[in-house]
């Protein structure tokens, strides 16, 4: 994504991916190739940002994208302004009292529960078909997926947002053990290209 200003994109429309973001992308989708596994679900959050990672995936497979808005970006108090400045204003600190809900924004238990929810629908409609075992690449965002991994870990949910380990274009890998979720993986194919990206939150 474009975002020399830091701004706090949340939910707010409009907001694309850069031509970089593109390549990011494309990276994404090259390593899903690579791994040379059948996918036969691609799906997003209904955001730009998201649906355009999820085009070259989506193409690479031959599949038409569908939208999952469970895991769409949280809501955010501090939406569509240049976070770092805002919680510096005294007029915004009663937003700031509890980080361990949060309370500026949507509580990190709905996050990991939503999230939960579609991931396990996904798996749910894969195993319904006959056949051999295929694949759901679903697009989200960045605090979604940390939020996930820190649900299925057991870790609490209070973190620093800049030692989230979920960059631009990464791919974290679930699968489904005994009915229960489990993280089996993690990759940047885009690492390359991320000293060049402005905005540091994954897509």
């Amino acid at each position: 994504m474009f975002n020399p200003d830091g701004i706090l994109y949340g939910r707010l429309s409009g907001f694309g991916l850069s031509k970089l973001g593109h390549r990011m992308a494309k990276a994404a989708a090259d390593e899903l190739v690579a791994r040379r596994r059948p996918v036969a679900v691609v799906a997003s959050s209904s955001l730009q940002r998201a649906r355009e990672s999820a085009a070259p995936v989506a193409a690479a497979f031959g599949l038409d994208p569908v939208i999952e808005d469970r895991v769409i970006e949280p809501r955010n108090r501090f939406e569509g302004t240049v976070a770092a400045r805002s919680v510096r204003l005294p007029a915004n600190w009663p937003w700031l009292v509890n980080p361990w809900r949060p309370s500026w924004g949507e509580p990190y238990a709905s996050i990991a529960e939503r999230m939960r929810a579609a991931v396990n629908e996904t798996f749910d409609s894969l195993e319904a078909e006959a056949g051999e075992p295929r694949d759901a690449v679903i697009v989200s965002h960045q605090l979604p997926i940390w939020v996930l991994h820190l649900s299925l870990t057991g870790e609490r949910f209070l973190h620093d947002p800049r030692k989230r380990r979920c960059s631009l274009s990464s791919i974290t890998t679930f699968e489904r053990r005994d009915g229960e979720l489990v993280e089996v993986g993690y990759s940047e194919p885009a690492r390359s290209l991320q000293e060049n990206a402005t905005d540091v939150g994954a897509v």
